[in-house]
């Protein structure tokens, strides 16, 4: 969920500017996720709905609009099929002469709750095969972060995970690392993770099954990554197209409907990392998932690693806008559940070292929360220039098309 600052502010030429102070290195791939693009989704005129659906669950109306994408261009469409012709020769060596793809199109899809709230953004390609025109399917471009506050997750988040944690070997897929996503939306974030580091395995908890159903059907997530509530898969095994289309990808996500705090009191497993991502359609942050004395809290507590446990929240609202003259909802709480992480995670914790603090996410208002027991014993001097070299060595080693230190540079403020 994201909330548009005074556009007035978001001078291109600035951009541009930020850009270039805050990178160590030159881009070596185009970000087609840069905010310089939100034009062509945020309030677009070219846009049409493409899912709709009313959820029992607080969302109200679920919907996916769609607009049309300026990138990759036309004329780069071709490497695209030329990739899923691939893909497909190598499934299907003997059937090499099916091999040939097109495709339609790449559109920005938008999840909405209650046709205003933008609950999250994706870049989403549309491809068939050519001998069977009508089998069109979605693919979610997994490497494209179009909201400001995911890129902010990310790497204020993998740069603290990164302090006290070998994050190369999960990359090398040689060391396993366990994610858990509390909120789903169009799941933009457990795709990138799982695409960008082999080692991850990520349990995503979303509470609606109208918001899967949109992620699944409308924002090209991958389908087999839908878990029955007894643990196994809803569909017993993966399609050609998802064979071809996420190269086992999709078997290290597992998307479960289900409350996150039941969800969390019933596992055992411990976690490297915990992304909190989760308001109902009055952009409200429900109040069990950051009260201190809750069960939530407490179990995320008793299951993240006790070294180098990381947890990320996306706090919305964070800098109390006024809109209409009224307070944004969740503005006036930020303080209260900064400090009920900290100290549930942190403080009352035994043997347990860490830091916690908040980083603006630029263009939006929202903040985003780090609590990680990565840090041993540093003081704030120590912390912030492991973070700003971590984040350089995430960039890098992720190959990512967008700056880290941009994300971690921006009001970085500590929790007391």
């Amino acid at each position: 969920m994201m909330v548009l600052k005074n556009r007035s502010k978001l001078k291109l030429s600035s951009l541009s500017y930020i850009r270039r102070l805050t990178t160590s290195s030159p881009r070596r791939i185009e970000d087609e996720g840069d905010w310089i693009y939100s034009s062509e989704w945020w309030d677009s005129a070219d846009e049409n709905t493409v899912f709709r659906g009313v959820s029992d669950k607080g969302n109200g109306v679920v919907s996916v609009v769609a607009s049309p994408s300026s990138r990759p261009t036309e004329n780069q469409w071709y490497k695209t099929a030329n990739w899923l012709g691939q893909r497909y020769a190598e499934l299907h060596p003997r059937n090499e002469h099916n091999a040939c793809f097109r495709v339609l199109g790449y559109q920005w899809r938008t999840l909405r709750f209650n046709d205003d709230t933008r609950q999250s953004t994706a870049k989403v390609m549309a491809a068939f095969k050519e001998s069977d025109p009508g089998s069109i399917f979605l693919m979610q471009e997994p490497h494209c972060l179009a909201v400001p506050y995911l890129k902010s997750m990310v790497s204020a988040g993998l740069a603290s995970l990164s302090c006290n944690y070998d994050l190369l070997s999960s990359v090398y897929a040689k060391n396993t690392m366990k994610v858990l996503c509390i909120g789903h939306g169009g799941g933009s974030l457990p795709l990138f993770l799982a695409s960008k580091i082999p080692g991850a395995i990520i349990d995503i908890v979303e509470i609606d099954p109208v918001v899967i159903s949109a992620s699944t059907q409308a924002m090209g997530f991958p389908s087999y990554s839908i878990m029955k509530q007894c643990g196994d898969r809803l569909h017993p095994k993966p399609t050609v197209i998802d064979e071809i289309l996420w190269k086992g990808v999709h078997e290290r996500l597992h998307l479960y409907e289900s409350d996150a705090e039941q969800f969390i009191t019933d596992r055992t497993n411990i976690y490297d990392m915990v992304f909190v991502d989760a308001y109902d359609g009055d952009d409200i942050f429900p109040h069990k998932l950051w009260d201190p004395d809750s069960v939530f809290l407490k179990a995320v507590g008793e299951l993240l690693h006790p070294d180098h446990g990381t947890v990320v929240v996306n706090l919305l609202h964070s800098d109390m806008d006024i809109v209409d003259e009224c307070i944004l909802p969740m503005g006036k709480y930020v303080s209260q559940v900064c400090k009920a992480y900290k100290k549930v995670l942190l403080d009352d914790v035994g043997g347990v070292c860490g830091s916690a603090f908040t980083v603006r996410v630029p263009w939006v208002c929202n903040t985003s929360l780090v609590v990680s027991r990565g840090f041993r014993n540093s003081t704030q001097d120590i912390v912030l220039n492991d973070l700003i070299s971590k984040s350089l060595e995430v960039e890098n080693t992720l190959n990512l098309s967008f700056s880290c230190l941009q994300y971690i540079n921006t009001g970085l403020i500590f929790v007391d």
